[in-house]
């Protein structure tokens, strides 16, 4: 009952079973242009060739490619020569070139280079106008299609690297005669939301369906952004004139989320590595004050401040000493003079004369004493700021409110771990000291 129906490989073995066999379609030549074009690893080239109303898949073979003299494209025009055969795991039929040679560039391809080459003169591709994208932006803007892949993949990932970001979707549409307006109303519309940077982009798809990202209009909305934007359309081969005004480009979608935040993992590290630097600041500035204490703590001056009072004094007591020697000499000295004038043959003469001189003398000694007591006023006050600034300084003040300092075997105790019970202590007061023994230690 079965034995009337055929498998599908069947079927498609005999229709490529035909193709194969028809004389017309064992070498046809074809001009078109190229879409969708893919440089497998394999070495094989995947295309599909198409007119104003046709499109027709192709495959050339690493060994046929190997012999062409220019790399293929994207809305190149070609000539091609080759077979027309069936591939029976697809049961669709296409072409499979021997030979290709260029026929101009298609429309597409002039359109494209033509805008290029406006808004690279016009400087939109300047590097100076790039835009720093944030190391961690906490708010995304999304500019693509709400369904697809590229919105799933975009959110997926920046929740998994780094799920503090918020991200937010401005949905476009990315394909189609509107397409182009509507991306870069998104964009414009973007601006209001205070974000840290914007996703521009779309999964892959044929030149055609990437064609709205090549277009003036989303060009200068991508410009224009105050937002630092990432272009991410299509495929890493896929490049559109949104690429280049960006001001950072990325492979794909997913490419563009990973571009966008750090993973959660790196900021900790980032911060494990911030908290040790800071701990070992710390560390350092305690310990330099540590010894800048000690060495203060451990001064000549500061355990034996009556010395610096002494110091004091004694300086004092020179000065007066020297005060005392330069007035005795300087009064010797007038004295002398005085002796010498009253002995001189002019003042024995004329009285007058020697009288003005004794009324100098008078009044030189008048002015002596005044200078002298002045000096012994400022000496006297220049003393009592010395004894109150070294009484400030001077521990036994401290002492004298009722305080004591206490120490063990010559030390001065400031810790109750520092010492044990029965240990013998010395304690000093602001007058006089005592022995003691420690009965209990708190």
């Amino acid at each position: 009952m079965n034995e009337k129906y055929l498998s599908i490989t069947e079927i498609n073995q005999m229709i490529k079973m035909m193709f194969d066999n028809a004389p017309f379609l064992k070498k046809v030549y074809l001009k078109g242009e190229i879409s969708n074009f893919k440089h497998h690893t394999s070495g094989h080239l995947y295309l599909t060739l198409k007119d104003d109303d046709s499109k027709i898949s192709a495959i050339m073979f690493r060994s046929a490619a190997e012999s062409l003299s220019f790399v293929p494209e994207d809305g190149m025009n070609v000539l091609v020569t080759g077979r027309i055969s069936v591939y029976p795991n697809g049961g669709n039929y296409q072409i499979y070139i021997d030979k290709m040679e260029q026929d101009g560039l298609g429309n597409l391809y002039i359109e494209f280079e033509k805008l290029k080459q406006k808004l690279q003169k016009e400087g939109l591709f300047d590097p100076k106008y790039k835009k720093e994208i944030p190391k961690y932006p906490m708010k995304i803007g999304i500019v693509t299609a709400p369904t697809g892949a590229a919105i799933k993949d975009i959110i997926s990932t920046i929740r998994r690297r780094f799920p503090i970001c918020k991200t937010l979707l401005f949905p476009a549409l990315v394909q189609g005669v509107s397409a182009k307006d509507d991306i870069a109303k998104k964009i414009r519309m973007a601006q209001d939301y205070d974000l840290d940077l914007l996703i521009v982009g779309r999964g892959g798809g044929s030149i055609e369906d990437l064609w709205a990202f090549n277009e003036e209009v989303v060009a200068r909305a991508i410009f224009d952004s105050k937002i630092p934007v990432i272009s991410a359309v299509g495929h890493e081969v896929d490049v559109t004139i949104a690429d280049f005004v960006a001001d950072k480009r990325a492979p794909t979608p997913t490419g563009a989320a990973e571009m966008a935040v750090p993973t959660i993992q790196e900021v900790k590290t980032i911060l494990k590595t911030k908290e040790l630097e800071i701990s070992k600041l710390l560390e350092r500035k305690l310990s330099e004050s540590a010894n800048t204490l000690k060495k203060l703590s451990s001064s000549y001056v500061l355990k034996n401040p009556l010395v610096l009072y002494e110091t004091k004094i004694q300086k004092l007591d020179s000065i007066h000493e020297n005060l005392r020697k330069s007035i005795d000499l300087f009064l010797e000295n007038k004295k002398k003079s005085l002796e010498h004038l009253k002995s001189s043959y002019i003042l024995q003469n004329p009285s007058s004369l020697y009288e003005k001189k004794i009324e100098n003398f008078e009044t030189l000694k008048i002015l002596l004493h005044k200078n002298f007591e002045s000096i012994l006023v400022k000496k006297e006050h220049d003393l009592q700021f010395t004894i109150q600034t070294l009484k400030l300084v001077n521990p036994l003040s401290i002492l004298e409110k009722g305080y004591s300092f206490v120490k063990k075997d010559g030390q001065f105790v400031t810790d109750s771990s520092k010492i044990n019970v029965k240990d013998e202590l010395e304690i000093t007061f602001f007058k006089g000291n005592a022995k003691v023994e420690v009965k209990e230690i708190n």
